[in-house]
């Protein structure tokens, strides 16, 4: 059991564990840090913290976990405002969606030097919405969580964080912090810049009004995911670059094949395209958690 948890970050992800850690009654105290004083209230309303705090430091004072859960590009500054005050017992962890540049900014923030007791780790879950007002205890039941834990980690932290998300419900999985990288850019990072720009594309276009009165279904389905937080995509996309445009020059030649295909009136070619993505996504949601 975790007596004393620190979350960085109230939102859905940092809400979300608290929330289900609490329902678990895998956790003592609750601490939520955060800059947003009507978000903090809001968490504090809800019972998803016990107690709440502007400083980092002073809120990792006596806690045994902490959990980063703030955009990317914001590691390095908040581990160099609570290094200082972080137990050398105290497991550190984090959620963000890319790791390589996690870990660097931890590293830097340490001077240099990774925690023993950091684990990196990566909740696949969420939804488009954002704050302590969308988290919810059963965001994570029968989702993965990844864990890339370096080899200077110390193997009782990792158990412990593994343990954590088990009792949140989570199935916990390990792979190398390049790997994960290379995968969340292709199977996350990907499909959020299509829906991003997709529906740039269209609010720019002249007839857009008349565009978003019609669309459909289908574009709310593919476009869903344009609505989440512009600021964490942003970090994202800038600090796993490299991964992103792999993934991106892959697409624009598929994209360039099925072009072809209808500038040609190549139907065949069409529908062998259409008959392999069915049967991938009809694979993909036959898994438990695929689809839902």
């Amino acid at each position: 059991m975790i007596e004393r948890l620190c979350v960085i970050g109230v939102g859905l992800i940092g809400g979300s564990l608290a929330l289900a850690l609490k329902e678990a009654e895998y956790v003592g105290h609750v601490v939520g840090v955060g800059r947003g004083a009507a978000n903090l209230a809001l968490a504090r309303e809800r019972g998803i913290i016990d107690e709440a705090s502007h400083d980092p430091a002073a809120a990792v004072r006596g806690a045994d976990m902490v959990l980063l859960a703030v955009p990317v590009g914001s590691v390095e500054a908040v581990c160099r405002q609570l290094a200082p005050a972080l137990a050398e017992e105290a497991v550190l962890t984090d959620a963000g969606s890319v790791k390589g540049a996690v870990v660097a900014q931890v590293r830097r923030a340490f001077g240099g030097r990774v925690p023993a007791r950091f684990v990196p780790g990566h909740p696949i879950a969420g939804t488009e919405q954002s704050g302590a007002g969308a988290a919810f205890a059963e965001l994570y039941l029968g989702r993965r969580v990844l864990l890339t834990p370096l080899a200077e980690t110390d193997p009782d932290a990792t158990a412990r964080v593994e343990a954590m998300w088990r009792a949140a419900g989570a199935e916990v999985e390990r792979m190398t912090v390049a790997h994960h990288d290379e995968v969340l850019a292709a199977t996350s990072h990907l499909p959020h810049l299509l829906a991003f720009g997709l529906v740039d594309s269209l609010a720019r276009q002249e007839e857009s009004r008349e565009i978003f009165r019609y669309a459909a279904g289908g574009f709310r389905d593919f476009t869903r995911i344009a609505s989440s937080d512009p600021v964490m995509w942003r970090d994202i996309c800038l600090h796993n670059a490299e991964a992103i445009l792999a993934a991106l020059g892959a697409y624009r030649a598929d994209l360039a094949e099925l072009e072809r295909a209808i500038a040609a009136g190549d139907g065949e070619a069409l529908e062998a395209i259409f008959r392999r993505a069915k049967a991938a996504r009809d694979r993909f949601c036959s898994d438990s958690t695929g689809c839902k």
